[in-house]
């Protein structure tokens, strides 16, 4: 998979519906179909695999993540837990295991958000979070939508059967990498993550009027790129943490007219701002869209939520499940709180879920120097078949 998308810096450029994307797809695809698995896919472009059970009726056992990347990602965020959940089906064929449940692997669509914001837009419009018709009309930097570019995928796929928007499964495990530097400082083998953290994403636009750069006095300009800028440091210090649990980050940031010899007439930007406490985010997301409205250094601003996902707590049950299965591994294990969101937060809404992580070297993710040992790699693979099995009767 690491050389779809390779950027030749060892990381991946894989995003959502692009050709690289599709050609992961087809790749996991094969690979299923040589096992004999069947395959589907819902009106958001989410792909199910899925490995028979004894009673086909029953709700299955899942696990899965993502394929997509950030524009300069990594290669084990998201497809690790794709790769895992694909290792446990065929590790069960090899040992010729017949599971009560079908057990299903799901590669959710577009959960990074770096070509269409925002995040976990799959799993989002799965659990009934955001409308279809919202997602397919949005919009990547060239115009075109997600209905669009989906539509183009499905074409480049092979023949798969279609399935309604739901995903309610029996048990939802998922598998990944940590993404932050807390399981190496312990040297702990695995994270028993007990839930993930809030997300809020706010689209800014910053209207002023262009003019030329030669000509216009300083005194006579709405430049939105420095009311931008100012804007944004205001908030930073306004909004400022002392114990350092809030996370505030403006990733992406646009400029038009994008002419040197132009003062920038608008400028667009989004938000990520995330806090494990509801109550706090939800206050800190108010005070950020009080300060983006009216105007800064002559230029009106304006700001829309794109997203507002709350803190969740996994199933106390099936996280339990997780830890014993660690334990009578013998790896050494910690609790924790996923400090990324992921697709496994809109599982658990409506399915029992829990998630594994493993060591990220250095904590360093969303980079092309992201790196995990094989051996970690292994050891959260084995927690994640043991952990399925293990909820194969349980959680009536």
């Amino acid at each position: 998979m690491a050389e779809i998308g390779a950027t030749g810096n060892g990381g991946v450029n894989r995003q959502a519906l692009t050709p690289e994307d599709t050609r992961g797809r087809q790749v996991l695809l094969e690979w299923a179909a040589k096992r004999g698995y069947t395959a589907a896919i819902d009106p958001i472009g989410n792909l199910f695999i899925r490995r028979p059970g004894a009673h086909p009726e029953l709700s299955p056992v899942m696990t899965g993540s993502h394929l997509d990347s950030q524009p300069t990602g990594g290669r084990f965020d998201g497809v690790y837990g794709v790769l895992a959940g694909f290792e446990v089906l065929e590790t069960l064929d090899d040992y010729a295991v017949v599971t009560e449940r079908p057990m299903e692997l799901v590669v959710w669509m577009n959960e990074e958000g770096s070509r269409f914001p925002p995040p976990t837009m799959g799993s989002a419009v799965a659990s009934g979070a955001m409308p279809l018709e919202r997602a397919l009309a949005t919009l990547d930097r060239n115009g075109v939508t997600i209905g669009d570019a989906l539509a183009v995928q499905i074409e480049q796929l092979p023949q798969l059967q279609r399935r309604p928007l739901g995903t309610k499964g029996h048990v939802y495990i998922e598998a990944h990498i940590e993404q932050g530097p807390l399981l190496e400082a312990e040297n702990c083998d695995i994270g028993i993550v007990k839930g993930i953290q809030g997300l809020h994403a706010y689209q800014v636009e910053v209207t002023g009027a262009e003019a030329h750069a030669g000509t216009t006095p300083m005194r006579h300009r709405k430049d939105a790129l420095v009311a931008a800028t100012t804007l944004i440091a205001r908030i930073r210090s306004e909004i400022a943490d002392p114990e350092d649990i809030l996370r505030f980050t403006v990733g992406r940031f646009e400029v038009a007219p994008g002419a040197s010899s132009t003062v920038p007439g608008k400028v667009t930007f989004i938000i990520d701002l995330r806090h494990p406490d509801p109550d706090h985010l939800l206050r800190t997301g108010e005070r950020i869209l009080q300060f983006c409205s009216g105007e800064v250094e002559h230029c009106a601003v304006s700001a829309k939520i794109l997203l507002q996902s709350t803190p969740v707590i996994f199933n106390d049950q099936v996280v339990a499940m997780v830890r014993e299965a660690a334990e009578r591994r013998q790896f050494k294990h910690m609790s924790m709180i996923s400090g990324a969101t992921h697709d496994a937060k809109y599982m658990a809404e409506h399915t029992p879920t829990a998630m594994i992580f493993v060591p990220s070297e250095k904590g360093i993710s969303h980079n092309e120097a992201e790196n995990t040992r094989d051996e970690d790699l292994a050891a959260g693979t084995q927690i994640l078949c043991d952990a399925m099995l293990a909820v194969m009767s349980a959680m009536e």
